[in-house]
């Protein structure tokens, strides 16, 4: 069953970063609003809604700048309050949402939200199954030591949290899909794509094409240097 929030939820925006369901993301909070924010979960439900900024948000960044509705709701896995007073977190997604309502501005925004639901698939179920190994393959090759691994293949951010993200091959399909979502460099927009797909299976195809389009290509001989 969905968690859904019984009272307004602290808004995090960010102008690069969509966390999926199921994913865990570390985050360094440093400012003060953020950090009052951060208190604030931890009093309450653990959660804040991850949004993405829209483009021009540096003209109006300590303000209030516009944000896209839907985001994802994340609960506080780890928390850590360092000396100089900022916070190291690790957030994990639980589920898609759509921000319905601003209540508060000050010193954060706060919003009310409304819990989405994904098309249910069976993990027993022969496409699933076919899919998933097909993501397994791709994860294997996104790893930063797997053989052939292009440099800068997975951001620093989720590497580093790679067997968080997918301890095994036993990992649910959605978590997979999720943690490749995560995975894969591709522009902040087309992610807020991939998070808007009511059908697991047809994020998970899509993150295969984009994964696809992302390979380097090897280069002829004349380009690499190489000499016959």
């Amino acid at each position: 069953m969905l968690f859904s929030p019984k009272l307004p939820v602290p808004v995090f925006p960010l102008p690069n970063l969509i966390v999926f369901p199921d994913a865990m993301m570390p985050l360094h909070i440093f400012e003060l609003r953020y950090r009052t924010m951060v208190r604030d979960a931890l009093s309450g439900e653990r959660v804040i809604a991850m949004g993405l900024l829209k483009p021009g948000w540096e003209v109006d960044y300590h303000g209030s700048p516009e944000f896209y509705p839907l985001g994802c709701l994340a609960r506080f896995e780890e928390v850590e309050w360092l000396p100089n007073d900022c916070y190291s977190l690790v957030v994990r997604g639980l589920s898609r949402v759509m921000v319905s309502r601003v209540v508060r501005e000050y010193p954060y925004r706060s919003a009310r939200v409304e819990v989405l639901p994904q098309e249910p698939c069976s993990e027993d179920d022969p496409l699933i199954l076919s899919e998933k190994y097909e993501l397994l393959e791709l994860y294997r090759r996104l790893l930063p030591d797997a053989p052939g691994a292009a440099a800068g293949a997975v951001p620093a951010a989720v590497s580093e949290r790679a067997p968080a993200l997918l301890p095994g091959a036993d990992l649910g399909y959605e978590a997979l899909v999720s943690a490749l979502c995560m995975m894969v460099e591709t522009e902040p927009l087309e992610k807020l794509q991939l998070l808007g797909f009511d059908s697991i299976i047809e994020r998970g195809r899509r993150i295969r094409e984009i994964a696809a389009r992302a390979r380097p290509k090897p280069r002829p001989a004349s380009e690499s240097g190489e000499q016959n």
